[in-house]
C-alpha cells in the first residue's frame, strides 16, 4: 500500500489480515463529551479523544463560543464555561460535521445571542429541518438556506419544554433536543420511532444530569447544572467496522481490538458479522461512564449472507457502506433496505457504493432505499472515487484487499474526517 499523492491511494490484494489495532476515540461520544464539558462547571479531561476532523470542528466552534481548551494528541482538556456561552464574533465553521451543527444547535437555542453555523459544500447539502422544527417549537428562532439547509442562523431564547415524537430516527436530533431541554422550562420528552444510539443520554448522566429513560422515550428536566468529568473515550466501533469486515475476507485472519466501545445500541454490527460467519469473542469487559468497553478477538470464517432492513438499518447506518463493499465476496450476498437516510449523508452513499462496485465488475441492484448485491462474485481493481466521503474511501480500501489487481481511490484523504490514521493502521495489519 502506498500513498503517492495526498488524495490518491493505491491498494493491492492481500493474503491475510492479522495483528492488533487500537482504534481512536469514538466520534459520537467525543462530540457529546466536548459539548457537555463546555457547558459544565470545572475542567473536563478526556483521553483518546477522536482524532477526526469532525470532532476538531466541534472544538473549534466551542473555542469561538468562549470556551478554553487544550489538546495534546489524544488528550483534551475543556475548561467549562457554564451554561451561558459567549456570542461568537464570526460564523461557526462546522466543517463536514453534521453532528456538530445539529447537536450544537440545541445548546445555542438556549443562549442569549444569535449565532451562524456554516460548513463545507457537503454539509451545506444536508437537511436540517429535522432540528429546525422542534427547536422552533421550543422557542428558538432558526433561519436556514433554501430547503432547510445550512448555513443556519440560530437566535436563542428562553426555551419551553415540549413533548416531541421524532418523525425520523436520529440520535443527533434526539441529542440536540436533550441539550436544548437543559435550557427549557419544565421537562422535555422525546419519543423515537425506533431506538437509536444512546450516547447523548449516557453522556448527560455522566455529567450529572438526571435523564428519565423508558423504552423509546427519554425526558430531561430543564435547569440542571453539569459538572466536569475525567474519561477515556472508548475506541470507535464504526471505525473498527472496516477492520472487522476486512478480517471477514480471509478465513485465517486473526485480529485483536482492545478498548473498544461495545454499547448495545451500537453492537448490532457484531451480531450481523457473527451471523455472516466471523468468530468474535470479547474479554476485559467493563463499564465506563455508562458505556460498555472491552477487547474484541476476531477470527475469519466463510462469509454467508444477510438481509438488513427496518430497525437493523438504523442501527447499522454508519456501517452499511463497508458491509455493502464486502457483499460480493459473501456466499449469498447482502440486501439492504429502508436506508433512504444514506442518500443524504456526506455523499449519496447508496449511489456511491453502487458506482464503485460496478467499476470493480460487480453486479448491483440499486433501489431508492437500498441495494441488493449478489454473492459469489469476483472483483477486479479499478480507479474509484471516494466522492469526498470518509466512509466510502475506507469501505473500498477494504473491498480492494480481495480484488484482482491494483485499485486506486481518488480523494482518499476524505478519511481524515473520522479516522486520519486509517490507511497506516490498515497497512500494519495486511499480510501479502
Amino acid at each position: 500500500m502506498s500513498q503517492e499523492k495526498p488524495v490518491l491511494i493505491h491498494l493491492h490484494p492481500a493474503k491475510n489480515l492479522a495483528g492488533t489495532v487500537r482504534i481512536p476515540g469514538d466520534k459520537s461520544i467525543s462530540h457529546r463529551y466536548a459539548m457537555l464539558g463546555a457547558i459544565a462547571e470545572g475542567a473536563t479531561k478526556l483521553e483518546n479523544f477522536s482524532t477526526g476532523a469532525d470532532c476538531a470542528s466541534t472544538l473549534g466552534c466551542l473555542g469561538a463560543l468562549g470556551v478554553t481548551w487544550e489538546r495534546s494528541g489524544g488528550s483534551v482538556v475543556i475548561h467549562g464555561h457554564g451554561p451561558r456561552l459567549r456570542g461568537p464574533s464570526s460564523a461557526l465553521d462546522c466543517g463536514n460535521s453534521g453532528s456538530t451543527i445539529r447537536m450544537l444547535s440545541g445548546i445555542l437555542a438556549g443562549q442569549e445571542f444569535t449565532s451562524e453555523l456554516t460548513g463545507d459544500e457537503s454539509l451545506s447539502r444536508r437537511p436540517m429541518a429535522r432540528i429546525i422544527q422542534p427547536l422552533h417549537m421550543m422557542g428558538a428562532k432558526i433561519e436556514a438556506a433554501d430547503g432547510g439547509r445550512p448555513p443556519l442562523r440560530v437566535t436563542g431564547a428562553q426555551l419551553k419544554s415540549i413533548d416531541y415524537k421524532l418523525p425520523v430516527a436520529s440520535a443527533q436530533v434526539k441529542t440536540s433536543l436533550l441539550f436544548a431541554g437543559l435550557y427549557a422550562d419544565g421537562t422535555t420528552c422525546i419519543e423515537e420511532p425506533i431506538q437509536t444510539r444512546d450516547h447523548g443520554e449516557l453522556a448527560l448522566q455522566a455529567f450529572g444530569a438526571g435523564v428519565d429513560r423508558r423504552m423509546r422515550q427519554v425526558s430531561i428536566a430543564g435547569g440542571q447544572k453539569l459538572h466536569a468529568i475525567e474519561a477515556t473515550v472508548p475506541g470507535d466501533i464504526s471505525s473498527a467496522a472496516f477492520f472487522l469486515c476486512a478480517a471477514g475476507l480471509f478465513p485465517d485472519s486473526q485480529l485483536t481490538i482492545p478498548g473498544l466501545l461495545l454499547n448495545p445500541t451500537r453492537a448490532r454490527l457484531l451480531d450481523v458479522l457473527m451471523g455472516l460467519g466471523l468468530r468474535i469473542t470479547m474479554s476485559e469487559l467493563e463499564e465506563q461512564h455508562g458505556e460498555l468497553v472491552g477487547t474484541l478477538h476476531v477470527q475469519g470464517g466463510t462469509l454467508k449472507g444477510v438481509r438488513i432492513n427496518n430497525g437493523d438499518t438504523a442501527a447499522l447506518i454508519d456501517e452499511i457502506p463497508v458491509l455493502a463493499a464486502i457483499a460480493p465476496y459473501t456466499a449469498d450476498g447482502i440486501e439492504i433496505r429502508d436506508a433512504r437516510e444514506l442518500r443524504v449523508k456526506e455523499s449519496d452513499r447508496i449511489a456511491s457504493v453502487a458506482t464503485n462496485l460496478r467499476l470493480m465488475g460487480a453486479e448491483v441492484e440499486e433501489f431508492d432505499d437500498g441495494l441488493r448485491i449478489p454473492g459469489g462474485q469476483k472483483l477486479h481493481g479499478a480507479s474509484l472515487d471516494s466522492f469526498a466521503d470518509h466512509r466510502i474511501a475506507m469501505a473500498f480500501a477494504v473491498a480492494a484487499l480481495r480484488a484482482e489487481g491494483e485499485t486506486e481511490i481518488k480523494r482518499a484523504d476524505a478519511a481524515v474526517i473520522s479516522y486520519p490514521e486509517f490507511f497506516n493502521h490498515l497497512g500494519g495489519l495486511v499480510q501479502r
